[in-house]
């Protein structure tokens, strides 16, 4: 077996051929060994070199509401009222831990997408980001933020 680790572009250009000639090989057998590692190798490249981001938590919804025929209003049952749903979709509110556990369930979207990297997530059961608790000082006071 003549394997080698994966460095370059060139290098996981030719694991690929040796995997697309493998493909297919018998079970148990020295080439099916052979693929077996080489796959291996290719994963972990990849994943090194060749990462790819989640999609956008909004984007991950409008696609999936595309998908399957739903309207705005289908979504009010798993985010609010008709102004939430908007709110949310224009990104003038960000979705609750209630509301990503609903879509998750009711849509299929994984969780990890829905939170997504720069998605705020509001935990609690209010959604008015005023209220939100700060973290305070030594002698400070705990007061709402206007907004």
């Amino acid at each position: 077996m003549d394997i080698h680790p994966i460095r370059s572009e060139r290098d996981h250009a030719g694991a690929l051929r040796q995997i697309e000639k493998l493909w297919g090989a018998r079970v148990g057998s020295a080439e099916a060994e052979k693929l077996e590692v080489l796959v291996t190798l290719v994963d972990a490249y990849e994943a090194k070199h060749h990462r790819i981001d989640l999609p956008d938590p909004i984007e991950a919804i409008r696609f999936r509401m595309e998908q399957q025929g739903l309207t705005r209003a289908d979504l009010e049952k798993l985010i609010g009222s008709r102004a939430r749903v908007s709110e949310v979709l224009n990104r003038r509110r960000p979705l609750t831990v209630a509301m990503i556990r609903r879509l998750r369930d009711a849509l299929g979207i994984s969780a990890d997408v829905l939170i997504g990297r720069s998605q705020r997530v509001l935990s609690g059961s209010h959604d008015s980001l005023r209220f939100q608790r700060r973290r305070l000082r030594p002698g400070a006071t705990a007061t709402p933020r206007r907004g």
